[in-house]
Parts: C-alpha cells; structure tokens; sequence
C-alpha cells in the first residue's frame, strides 16, 4: 500500500488529542507528541469523536485484524492485511498456576488460534497503528529499540513503503529475521560493543534532530499506546464485558498504559476498571522499585535479565498520565520475578498450551503465578493475562526467514561520547553538510 494519501491533514479525523495536565485540545497532525503547554511533563491523549455505545460483543464485524478496532484508533488510514490479538480461554494452563478463570491474549505466531502477527509480538500492533497516523508524505521516524519494537517497525514500514531510521544494540539484530529483505527505505544503525538500548535511545534524542527527522516519540505517542490497547479491545469482546485484573511484562509501561486506557474508554457505567499488574525482570526492575519505593525510576544500567526487551532505564513512571497513575487508577501493582522463573514459566506455558513464548511473556506468566501463591491473586478472578510474544521458534520451522541486513554499523565507545559519535556518521552517510551535525547536538 502506498503512503498515506495527500487529502489526510489536521482537521479531518475522527478525533481530537487532549493534554493529560491542563486539558488543552488539538487537532492531529499525525506527528505531535507533546502539549507546548507550561507545565508539568503530560502525555497527550485521544479523544474519539464517537464514542461506543454498545458492547463490544456486538459491534459490526465488517473487517477482522487490527484495524476493526479504527473507530478506536488514531489513525488516517488503515492497513486492511494487519493482523491483531486473538484471545482465548486458558483453562490447563489456568488449572496448573490455581486459576479458575484464566484467559490469554495471544500476540505472536500460532496460526491454529488465528495468530499471525508477523515480527511474532504485540510491538506489530502499535508499529501499523504509528504508520496509520502519519501524515501525507512523512518525514524520517527515528526508533530506537531493543530489538521487538525494531523488528515491528521494520517490517510494517517495509510493506508500505515509510521511511525510518532505527537504532539497535548489537544483540537486537539477532531477532530481526522477516519474510523478506526489509525495503531501502528502512535503515538499521547497529551500536556494535557494549551499547545496550538505554544507549540507542540516547543515539536517537540526536538523530531525530537531523533534517527530514522525527523522533517517532515511543510511549509519547498516541499511536503506539492505543494500538497496543486493542489488546484490551480484543479481550472486551470476547469476554463481552472487561477483566477483573491485566497481567503484562513491561519495559516501559507503554503496553499496560495503552490497555487501561482502552478500558477507560470503553467500560460501562459501574463497571471497575482492571487492575494492572505489570511484571519486571529482576535483577533490572526499575519500574517495580519506583513503585515499591515511591521515587523516580532509577538511573542505572541494565545488568542481565533473560528478557533485554524490558530493560528500558527510562520509563515513563511519574509522568502525569504515565504508569504510577494508571497504577494509582486501577489499583494496580508492579510485581518482579528473576530469570529463573521466567524460564519454568515458558516451559510450563509451551507444555500446557503447545507454543512457544518469549522471555517477557514468561517473565508475566511467572508473576502471576507468584501473585496468586502469595493470595494476591484470587483463584477466581478473572484474569487477562496478555502473552506480549510468542511463536517466533514455530515461525522459523515454518517460514523461510531473512536475517537484516544493517546499513550502518558503529563502534560504540566507552568514553561516554556515542551518540555524539553516532550522529556524526549517520550524517556523513547521508550526506549531509558538517551543519547536520551541528543541528543534532
């Protein structure tokens, strides 16, 4: 499909975005990622011009995937080949960890269950639903990952022709295997070395300063948190009402804010919004220890847990609109599990269920297991439990797959000088004048 057609522009969407903090409202763009309000740092929201007023359950299916959720999506345009979250009923796994009413929102590759996310995590819900939103003739995203959200954004902009400039750690290209050979206009800095991806999202605050660059804006933009809400979109209409409790792995939190803000929009009168337990891998938590300690997430590097994708130093904690308040609304907590038990939990997952998951899936298994040992969980609450990624080892037995190929590759440094570094050759390869540079520091 083409990029987004020229007559989408601010004013013809079937939405509004509204600042968290002093409630100011403005007309998409497809871009804005920030209130120029003073005050507080505040995530925007969406605002939809109709709202639902019936079930779920019982909305029109005149398309399936991802975008059947459009009345709840901030996007110009869809993407009709998008798949989206398949949620099902989980009763052995549920009878193994002493849940009675246990259900899953798959996001991954398990086609039986009609799963085809392609990059095989949710991160393809929130990459098509970023791309949907954009303007006629973007500029350049700029993306740092850890390596899901890398693969997500890489493949969707492959498909339909975005340009983007995306920043890995070394270790991420691992996982960045597709169908195809990702599309010219898709290119893969990769930070050879020590670089882990707090130092790809320092690489990318300069890069996205280059001319024809923009920062794609990660849990700030709209996009990305209400295309991974439809996973909560998804399970309304299954369930034909909202869960009790939401478990998810989180790195940033993105994931777990974007599905209580589904909720929100979408619950009945008196229903009660899910509580939200969101799951860190110990010995990296930063998240669980703000949370437990009450300050801002600390500073320090990521050590070694089995799931990098959640190793994010930055997260949006005390931002109004970010975790600690959708924490503080739902009633929520954030629980912490070590690589141990995130490894039985795969192995009990891919026992029970028959398909593999990732490590951030296991680590959100294993947490809830835990929860429901020490009487945090209820035997018969009726769970969500959101399984971020899986089938990738069934992918690659079925699937021919191509390794990435990167189109740049830079030394990282141990002097504290990379980004600067980064930028200065991401800008000689574009050719860019010796003032690119200047710009981008």
């Amino acid at each position: 499909m083409s990029r987004v057609p020229p007559q989408v522009h601010a004013g013809n969407r079937h939405y509004s975005i509204v600042c968290s903090s002093c409630g100011a409202r403005h007309e998409d763009d497809g871009l804005i990622l920030d209130c120029p309000g003073l005050h507080e740092p505040a995530f925007l929201r969406t605002d939809y011009d109709s709202p639902r007023t019936q079930p779920l359950s019982q909305a029109p299916r005149t398309t399936t995937g991802l975008f059947r959720h459009a009345q709840l999506l901030p996007v110009a345009r869809a993407f009709p080949d998008a798949p989206g979250p398949v949620v099902h009923r989980a009763d052995r796994l549920g009878r193994q960890i002493g849940l009675n009413r246990l259900w899953v929102a798959f996001n991954g590759h398990w086609p039986e269950r009609g799963a085809l996310l392609p990059t095989c995590t949710f991160k393809d819900l929130e990459a098509y639903t970023v791309l949907g939103r954009l303007p006629a003739d973007p500029p350049v995203l700029v993306i740092p990952s850890a390596g899901n959200t890398a693969a997500a954004f890489a493949w969707a902009a492959t498909r339909h022709q975005v340009p983007c400039l995306i920043v890995v750690p070394a270790p991420a290209l691992d996982g960045m295997r597709f169908p195809g050979p990702l599309a010219p206009c898709v290119r893969i800095v990769v930070l050879n070395g020590g670089a882990t991806y707090s130092d790809a999202i320092a690489c990318a605050d300069l890069l996205a300063r280059l001319p024809g660059h923009q920062a794609e804006g990660g849990a700030r933009n709209v996009g990305r948190r209400d295309g991974l809400g439809t996973v909560m979109l998804a399970a309304a209409e299954a369930l034909g009402h909202l869960p009790q409790t939401y478990v998810q792995a989180v790195g940033s939190g993105t994931g777990a804010i974007g599905a209580h803000e589904a909720a929100r929009r979408i619950r009945s009168g008196g229903e009660t919004l899910p509580r939200l337990l969101m799951c860190q891998n110990a010995p990296f938590a930063p998240l669980f220890e703000a949370w437990h300690r009450g300050g801002p997430a600390p500073a320090h590097r990521e050590r070694e847990p089995l799931a990098r994708e959640l190793t994010n130093r930055r997260p949006p904690f005390a931002v109004r609109g970010g975790v600690r308040e959708a924490l503080d609304e739902s009633g929520g907590d954030v629980l912490s599990v070590d690589n141990g038990a995130a490894l039985a939990a795969m192995a009990l997952f891919e026992e029970t269920e028959g398909i593999d998951i990732e490590p951030g899936a296991g680590v959100a298994l294993a947490a809830l297991a835990d929860a429901i040992r020490a009487g945090h969980v209820d035997r018969d609450e009726l769970v969500l439990l959101n399984i971020t990624g899986g089938g990738r080892a069934r992918q690659a037995r079925e699937i021919p797959l191509v390794a990435a190929e990167p189109w740049l590759r830079v030394p990282w440094p141990e002097d504290g000088d990379g980004p600067r570094r980064v930028a200065e050759q991401v800008s000689q390869r574009l050719s860019y004048a010796p003032a690119g540079v200047e710009a981008a520091r």
